[in-house]
């Protein structure tokens, strides 16, 4: 899982607030027709071809309901999964497994095709140095999950929201009025504010590129919809002084050609909302 101080917590609440969402006054399909104390076993059935995502959110979400739920997993996080195969078994109160199973499904099928599109781009960087960002187009409440399935494929969570770095982006540097003055304000704003704040700044060109170096006083540089030739330029001119970030109109089919021009990062979108959900089913297990 993602290592920072704050996951367990935030994922808690995500828990939380989706159980709420969803059970809301109680769950009366089960209370209707199931004793409370009764218990039972279910299995995570894989019906799609992919990487699997989101076992030990699921372990998270069983164990929230009730701690003494027993998860026990035949596959792990980042695993290949196929048509058939069982990932996980679960024993624990019947009505646990009935509350859970939606909200399980929802955030395995979700991050497995993440984890599984992501995992898809990274090959395409296999030889090469430049390693796969995620970004902030990602569900809003749900972000937590996305990117711990970008990380699951392989990819590298770029900055969680507009709180732990700063990126001076085409809008900041227009309505600052110009680039310059804009990592200038950052750089101060870091100095009285938030000292260990990294700046990334956004150029649109070769003179932005330019400009930026002059004036330093930042962490990266992203080179927003350069064609390769034109990155290539821009590193001549960078010197590896500054981490590189190439971002905009790259694509699973010519990645390849981006990450050739020894670009640091290349930033994609897509991997999170262009991902297609995968086929999970939480099945009970009856024995007689």
């Amino acid at each position: 899982m993602i290592h920072n101080e704050n996951y367990q917590h935030e994922l808690e609440e995500l828990i939380s607030n989706a159980l709420r969402e969803d059970v809301g006054d109680g769950d009366h399909s089960s209370l209707s027709c199931i004793d409370k104390n009764a218990n039972g076993k279910a299995v995570l059935k894989i019906k799609d071809e992919g990487i699997l995502a989101g076992v030990d959110v699921a372990e998270k979400i069983f164990s929230y309901v009730d701690a003494s739920s027993v998860l026990k997993k035949f596959k792990s996080d980042g695993d290949e999964m196929h048509f058939g195969e069982i990932a996980f078994e679960v024993r624990a109160k019947i009505h646990t497994i009935l509350s859970c199973e939606r909200l399980v499904l929802n955030c395995m099928q979700r991050m497995s095709g993440i984890a599984t599109l992501t995992k898809k781009y990274t090959e395409k960087l296999n030889g090469y140095s430049t390693r796969l960002l995620d970004t902030r187009k990602t569900t809003p409440n749900f972000r937590l999950l996305e990117k711990e399935a970008v990380r699951i494929g392989g990819g590298v969570n770029h900055r969680f929201g507009l709180y732990d770095m700063i990126m001076l982006k085409d809008n900041h540097i227009d309505y600052c009025g110009g680039i310059q003055k804009a990592i200038e304000k950052a750089w101060e704003y870091i100095q009285e504010k938030k000292p260990g704040l990294k700046i990334e700044v956004e150029t649109r060109s070769i003179e932005d590129v330019k400009k930026v170096m002059e004036t330093g006083k930042v962490n990266r540089i992203m080179l927003d919809n350069f064609s390769p030739e034109k990155i290539r330029e821009a590193l001549k001119i960078i010197e590896g002084k500054y981490e590189t970030e190439a971002s905009g109109g790259i694509t699973i089919d010519n990645i390849e050609v981006y990450a050739a021009t020894g670009v640091d990062y290349i930033s994609s979108g897509a991997i999170i909302h262009q991902a297609k959900s995968l086929d999970l089913s939480l099945k009970a297990e009856i024995t007689q």
